[in-house]
C-alpha cells in the first residue's frame, strides 16, 4: 500500500513542474528509506537506495511479481514453440489435398511407360507410311 502512495505522490509532484523542466524519460523522487524512481514511459517503479556512491534500484514488489509471471508465461510459449518447430521440422510436411511421393513416383511410372508404347506406335506407324508411298525401287543401270 505504500507503494501506491508513493506512486501518488511521485505523479502529482512531477507532473507539472518536472514536465515542463524536464523532459527525461524517469523521474527520481526522494522518500524515507532512499528514493523512487518512476520510468514515465511505462509507469514502471523502482525503489531505488544509494550504496557506495551509486543508486541501486530494484523493482517494486508488486511490478517484480508480475514481471517474473510475465517472464514466465512468456518462456513456457517459446518452449512450446521450439517444441512445436521441432516436430515440423522431424516430419515431411504434407498438404491435404496434394499426392504423397509415393503417389507421384507411381504416376509418372503409368506416365513414361504410356509415353514409351505410344512412341513405339508412332514408330512403327512411321515405317509403315513410308513402305506405302515408295515407289518399287528399279535398279541402277551403268
Amino acid at each position: 500500500m505504500r507503494i501506491f502512495h508513493l506512486a501518488g505522490i511521485v505523479l502529482f509532484a512531477t507532473a507539472g513542474p518536472a514536465l515542463a523542466e524536464d523532459t527525461g524519460r524517469y523521474a527520481l523522487e526522494k522518500t524515507d528509506d532512499g528514493y523512487v524512481r518512476m520510468d514515465r514511459s511505462t509507469g514502471e517503479m523502482s525503489l531505488c537506495t544509494a550504496r557506495s556512491g551509486q543508486l541501486v534500484c530494484k523493482l517494486a514488489a508488486d511490478e517484480r511479481s508480475a514481471f517474473e509471471g510475465e517472464l514466465d508465461r512468456v518462456m513456457a510459449k517459446l518452449e512450446d514453440l521450439e517444441k512445436r518447430l521441432a516436430a515440423v521440422e522431424n516430419q515431411s510436411v504434407r498438404v491435404p489435398g496434394l499426392p504423397s511421393d509415393e503417389e507421384i513416383e507411381k504416376s509418372l511410372g503409368y506416365m513414361e511407360k504410356f509415353f514409351r508404347r505410344f512412341m513405339d506406335v508412332m514408330k512403327d506407324f512411321d515405317k509403315d507410311m513410308r513402305g506405302a508411298d515408295r515407289e518399287p525401287a528399279t535398279p541402277q543401270k551403268t
